[in-house]
């Protein structure tokens, strides 16, 4: 599937039209999610088995979230995965190096 096709099908469930509510929606439920995924990993520390199967689908609603985001603010997604794919080939063009890491040039965010 692409990036922008699955943004599409999000969109079929997102519960309102109004950008302001859609954008706060995303920014919570990303947060949230990433909150339920990263609470499989703390169950680890209790004894638990960790859920893989759960751990994609948390990773699924997480996806879901940053596609509402970018509805929200009239970005495809494609076009997001674009840009971070360029800045990491800009600031690591032989692949992750600690130096470039610790040491970033002006204006790499």
């Amino acid at each position: 599937m692409q990036a922008n096709e699955y943004q599409t099908l999000a969109a079929r469930t997102i519960a309102t039209n109004d950008t302001k509510t859609m954008c706060d929606h995303a920014m919570m439920g990303m947060v949230a999610e990433m909150g339920e995924l990263f609470g499989l990993y703390q169950k680890v520390y209790q004894g638990h088995d960790f859920d893989e199967d759960h751990a994609k689908k948390e990773l699924g609603d997480l996806l879901w979230m940053i596609a509402e985001y970018c509805t929200s603010m009239g970005w495809y997604l494609a076009d997001i995965m674009t840009m971070n794919i360029e800045k990491l080939k800009a600031r690591y063009p032989d692949g992750f190096d600690p130096e470039k890491s610790l040491h970033r040039q002006d204006g790499d965010i």
